[in-house]
């Protein structure tokens, strides 16, 4: 170790390390939820408009892939989902998408009944490739509990994505460890 490396400094966290929690979150932490230890492989931004933004962590346990959605608007919501095809909602809702171009206000999926809380227009940025804002609309659904949750995503005039997943508080998202903080 020359003279030189002695005076660099390490980066220093935007975190306080003492009490790390979900809100601090970045690509390569790892914590626990659900008995699993998950790994955060990616982070994504969305901005909603009037300075209002949310995050999403694609997170993986070595088995599975989900996305940790954290929204934090005076109170933390929090929701896991995964991944699913528009056409496991059912042929109304997939023809609706593709033939209206409009998401429907309730439909059926897994057993339960999801009714349309909001749509929202915004805008999507993948944090690993700078400022590359792609232009979407978000169609938010939950079940009548208000604990599982569905959400349609328009990328484009024939692009639609969907999820499912449920609410989360936050306690059970634990042992956040940071990633090696490196010079």
């Amino acid at each position: 170790m020359g003279l030189a490396d002695f005076f660099k400094r390490k980066k220093q966290p935007s975190y306080d390390s003492t009490n790390i929690r979900v809100t601090d979150l970045d690509v390569g932490f790892v914590f626990e939820y659900d008995l699993e230890s998950w790994e955060v492989q990616a982070c994504f931004e969305y901005d909603w408009g009037d300075n209002f933004f949310t995050q999403e962590f694609k997170i993986f346990n070595g088995t599975k892939t989900r996305f940790l959605s954290v929204e934090d608007d005076d109170e933390l919501y929090l929701s896991v989902s995964e991944k699913i095809k528009t056409r496991q909602l059912g042929a109304d809702v997939h023809e609706s998408l593709l033939g209206n171009q409009k998401a429907p206000a309730s439909f059926e999926y897994d057993g339960r009944k999801y009714f349309m809380e909001k749509e929202s227009p915004g805008f999507y940025n993948d944090v690993a490739k700078g400022d590359e804002w792609v232009e979407f609309i978000s169609w938010d659904y939950e079940d009548e509990t208000g604990e599982y949750i569905v959400c349609i995503e328009q990328w484009d005039e024939q692009e639609f994505e969907a999820s499912a997943g449920k609410r989360i508080k936050e306690f059970e998202i634990s042992n956040i460890l940071p990633k090696e903080i490196t010079n």
